[in-house]
């Protein structure tokens, strides 16, 4: 998953694999919600079967201590499963404001504190080759927030340095507004292994787009 792009030309072919690797990730997505569901529902069907067989109770004069001999029902994994939610959005807020943080430019690039200009002149100039993409397209604000999570996860442990996030310029949104390209930004502001964002050339997606710079 390390496909590097040597020129525009590749273009065409790398969109469509990444379409399919979105697609992918819609489908894994779509499917631990499923589980979640079906774990939800199962919960509660087994509290009404309780429920039904149990009827009426009435208070007992004097405690007692009952064991419960029968079959214990599984265990049903609620922590791990919000566990693994909670490390896929890994604390990414739609609350978080960019502008109590930090000014961008009118290319609305961004730096870490302690990162100098020069790398946001660089990787502005294209410095550094774009090794991996996620395209947001037609993706819903829940969506596109745990994709963008799971991405950057993905590039921090294959240890690339330069990828894009294709946000769009939110032509087909309502009232024509950017809406993930302004949550985009400030998603990416709240992760520590970003350093660094621009946005992108002309030839590499221009204002519906912005090249991310992490950490070595």
């Amino acid at each position: 998953m390390s496909a590097k792009i040597k020129d525009f030309s590749a273009l065409k072919s790398l969109r469509a694999e990444f379409k399919q690797r979105r697609e992918s990730l819609h489908q894994e997505l779509q499917a631990r919600r499923e589980q979640q569901q079906r774990q939800q529902q199962e919960a509660q069907d087994d509290a009404e079967l309780f429920r039904r067989h149990v009827g009426e109770v009435a208070a007992l004069n004097a405690p007692a201590k009952h064991v419960w001999q029968g079959e214990r029902p599984a265990p049903i994994a609620r922590q791990r499963i919000a566990d693994e939610q909670a490390a896929l959005e890994q604390s990414l807020s739609d609350e978080f404001s960019v502008e109590s943080l930090l000014d961008t430019d009118t290319d609305l690039s961004y730096a870490r504190p302690g990162v100098g200009a020069d790398v946001v002149r660089k990787l502005r100039r294209g410095h550094w080759v774009i090794q991996e993409q996620l395209d947001l397209h037609g993706m819903r604000r829940d969506e596109a927030r745990e994709a963008v999570a799971l991405f950057l996860r993905h590039a921090v442990k294959s240890g690339m340095r330069c990828v894009r996030i294709i946000h769009g310029k939110g032509l087909g949104s309502v009232n024509r507004e950017p809406v993930l390209k302004n949550k985009v930004r400030s998603w990416l502001m709240q992760k520590d292994e970003v350093m660094a964002y621009c946005q992108a050339r002309a030839a590499d997606g221009g204002s519906g787009a912005l090249v991310v710079l992490l950490k070595a």
